[in-house]
């Protein structure tokens, strides 16, 4: 194949690459990154000292990532308790939840364990960069590293996380596995929190999820969103009802196609872009998706996920909750691409569809 750049450059940092270094200021002094950028318009940075969460994440000038007004803050791995998680909670495109529990604060005969679980508040050992190589035609790069939740007399979870993309095309692929290092069966609850911001959600832009939809605190009558004929997959405008805690949530059956893939994600018909999401459902069989429409924190979340955020407890005690034997291993993996109408108008019409 030939690349219109032969013989015209003489580094792959003139079209993209990774770039890793430290924040020096403001509360996340400290902090290492790194910067992916792909040279087709989409970058973003991943945290390596955040459990290589991925935080700011841009196509061309839009940004796609909803950013918390705390942004990145270093790690606290004892913000395991109550509600302290959401102040270490930068949203940002990616922040991973778990790696045994998924939900509200709860606590049971098993412990005590604080919303949305340990692992996002965990620092990243690297292990491998691996840059494009423009002069041999290897267009890949990828960064790896080791996320360790362990604890004496367990459970001992390890995630060894791949973030990889190429250049020229505006996607990005996570790959995780995860090891149970203990000594005893431990429980697994793992779920990606994909967090979209303005201008990719704005009024009018539409969550594409198809499948069956059900409020979470179904045959209640509290729901203002997630109600019979309203149209909860178009954005509002800011809403007065999510200031301070509003918000709403629904659990999605996702529809798969032949190949056990799910394909959802968003659409801005004004900006004529896409952002797909694909997974394998037999991986991930729970979809979410969080609508906090709150004035200066507007943000939706669609979030893959082994179990819906309900808490070990519950999944427990309804037999969805999974176990790792000792040194079993499970492997996860999801695909975030941007479709750019002008560029592939016949993928996002299959998308959208």
């Amino acid at each position: 194949m030939t690349y219109p750049w032969k013989d015209k450059i003489s580094n792959h940092k003139q079209l993209g690459g990774i770039e890793t270094s430290t924040l020096d200021n403001g509360a996340g002094r400290g902090v290492r990154i790194a910067w992916m950028d792909t040279g087709a318009g989409f970058r973003y940075k991943i945290v390596l000292d955040r459990g290589m969460d991925i935080a700011e994440a841009f196509y061309q000038e839009k940004s796609l990532a909803w950013i918390s007004h705390a942004g990145i803050t270093s790690p606290q791995p004892l913000s395991d308790q109550g509600l302290h998680w959401l102040r270490t909670f930068g949203g940002g495109l990616l922040t991973t939840c778990g790696l045994d529990h998924v939900g509200g604060p709860e606590q049971d005969e098993f412990g005590s364990r604080g919303i949305h679980g340990k692992i996002s508040n965990q620092i990243a050992e690297i292990t491998s960069i691996v840059q494009p190589d423009i002069h041999s035609g290897q267009l890949d790069m990828s960064i790896s590293g080791i996320i360790r939740q362990h604890v004496i007399f367990g459970p001992c979870l390890t995630l060894k996380r791949t973030i990889s993309g190429r250049l020229g095309e505006a996607f990005l692929k996570i790959e995780d596995e995860i090891i149970n290092e203990g000594n005893t069966d431990a429980p697994l609850m793992l779920l990606y929190h994909f967090n979209f911001g303005w201008p990719l959600v704005n009024e009018g832009t539409k969550i594409v999820a198809n499948g069956t939809w059900k409020y979470r605190f179904e045959g209640t009558q509290d729901a203002l969103i997630f109600k019979e004929g309203n149209d909860y997959k178009t954005c509002p405008a800011p809403l007065d009802i999510h200031l301070g805690g509003g918000e709403e949530v629904a659990f999605i059956d996702a529809a798969t196609d032949a190949q056990h893939q799910v394909a959802c994600g968003l659409y801005n018909e004004q900006l004529g872009l896409g952002v797909k999401m694909s997974y394998d459902k037999r991986e991930l069989p729970s979809l979410t998706n969080w609508q906090h429409w709150g004035k200066d924190e507007y943000v939706t979340g669609i979030e893959p996920g082994t179990n819906p955020p309900i808490g070990q407890k519950a999944a427990r005690e309804e037999g969805s909750l999974v176990f790792l034997a000792p040194r079993a291993m499970k492997r996860f993996s999801v695909t975030l691409e941007v479709i750019d109408q002008q560029k592939q108008p016949e993928k996002l019409t299959n998308f959208i569809q």
